[in-house]
């Protein structure tokens, strides 16, 4: 990014924040033509006042069009910036355990430390807290490779490997929903192979979902759901009634990343047909619980059937399931999961034309974990389309929430 000239780096940043040339030039107050020479450095970009203005609409520190190092900006508090992304991927591009072949690790961290900060990062993704964690997350891959590289007891082996393959997947999880996909896709990769080394069926279970996810993300649906029901049919309980709680979690979330990817590609029977046995499973279960960190039962299961009606452009049945969600089980739920309801359900009202709904789900999500909304690509275009089809004036709280998210009105 350095080495590329100023209106190459305005134009990468529109793309990033999903921005066309003509939404970037009205909130300029320039013309379509104005920004397309600007960006292939037909015209001069030296005014430091319209250098601000476009770093304001971007969101970005001013220092990054200009190619030097940004100052850290107390507004992205919430999200994520291109120092953190950086910061990542330089962790996610390290081999420690291939350099430990020939040099040991002088000090790698205490494996009880390993443990403490990886379940704090686990708390801090599902409580929606997206800007600390990916502040930590470098650190917390380091140490993680560290210790998979250090230790060469078996029980320490694989607990090293089984935190290791924990953090890339938290990593996975929180770039994804930042609109990381391909960091998101080679971290839940890293995860899956990592898994083997833990000798643990069920962590690379849920490591197969952060791969699906991202691949879906990324526009590959069906890959996803092939990858998805592959390891489900692995677990499946083939009628044992004994049955780990921790299994049919797993396997539970499997067969719902799997509804969500055949609802991408329109197959309704297919989706259908994987919603009843994950409700199976969660009625096995007997409730919602945090087994391998799925927040996976009977709850999770309506909220994925929410979630997939408006994948298959239904609004209306996604409303329709929210109401049939117990407030109580609802409410016991991890904010993070609360709050992407609530995105799913302003879109599922959108879709059905009540966008003054729509903006009061965002305004909900907000409450619960600003981050889900704030920071993610989706959640942008939704508040986009509220601010478009509202006839006069958005509620102040809405243009206010909007005003924060850098969405214009």
């Amino acid at each position: 990014m350095d080495e590329l000239p100023i209106g190459r780096r305005v134009a990468y940043w529109r793309g990033r924040r999903k921005m066309s040339q003509q939404v970037f030039a009205d909130r300029l107050g320039k013309s379509k033509s104005w920004v397309d020479k600007i960006e292939r450095g037909v015209r001069r970009l030296d005014k430091f006042s319209v250098l601000y203005e476009i770093a304001d609409i971007l969101q970005l520190d001013v220092q990054l069009l200009l190619g030097k190092d940004p100052e850290r900006r107390n507004d992205a508090l919430n999200c994520i910036d291109q120092v953190e992304v950086d910061q990542i991927r330089a962790a996610l591009e390290r081999y420690d355990a291939v350099s430990a072949y020939f040099d040991q690790v002088p000090y790698p961290p205490l494996l009880s430390d390993m443990r403490k900060a990886v379940n704090h990062a686990w708390l801090t993704y599902q409580y929606g807290r997206y800007g600390m964690l990916t502040r930590g997350l470098p650190k917390l891959l380091r140490d993680a490779q560290a210790a998979d590289a250090a230790y060469d007891g078996d029980d320490q082996r694989r607990e090293a490997a089984h935190l290791l393959g924990q953090v890339y997947q938290i990593a996975s999880s929180v770039l994804r929903k930042l609109g990381e996909c391909e960091l998101a896709w080679l971290a839940g990769d890293r995860a899956m192979a990592v898994s083997q080394r833990a000798d643990d069926q069920l962590l690379a279970g849920i490591a197969t979902t952060r791969v699906a996810s991202a691949l879906l993300a990324m526009g590959r649906a069906r890959s996803a759901l092939e990858l998805n029901l592959r390891f489900a049919n692995r677990l499946a309980p083939d009628g044992v009634d004994d049955v780990p709680p921790q299994r049919l979690s797993v396997y539970g979330m499997l067969l719902l990343q799997g509804a969500m990817a055949a609802a991408r590609t329109g197959d309704a029977a297919t989706v259908e047909e994987l919603f009843r046995g994950a409700q199976e499973a969660a009625h096995r279960l007997g409730g919602d619980h945090n087994h391998y960190w799925t927040c996976f039962g009977p709850t999770n299961v309506l909220l994925h059937r929410a979630a997939a009606a408006v994948e298959l452009g239904d609004g209306g049945r996604a409303v329709e399931t929210h109401l049939a969600i117990d407030p109580v089980a609802f409410d016991a739920l991890l904010p993070e999961r609360r709050a992407h309801h609530m995105l799913d359900l302003a879109r599922g009202f959108a879709q059905i034309g009540d966008v003054t709904s729509a903006g009061e789900m965002l305004l909900k999500g907000d409450r619960l974990a600003a981050p889900e909304i704030r920071c993610r690509p989706i959640a942008h275009e939704v508040m986009s389309d509220i601010l478009r089809r509202t006839r006069g004036a958005p509620s102040s709280s809405v243009a206010e929430l909007a005003e924060q998210m850098g969405v214009g009105i």
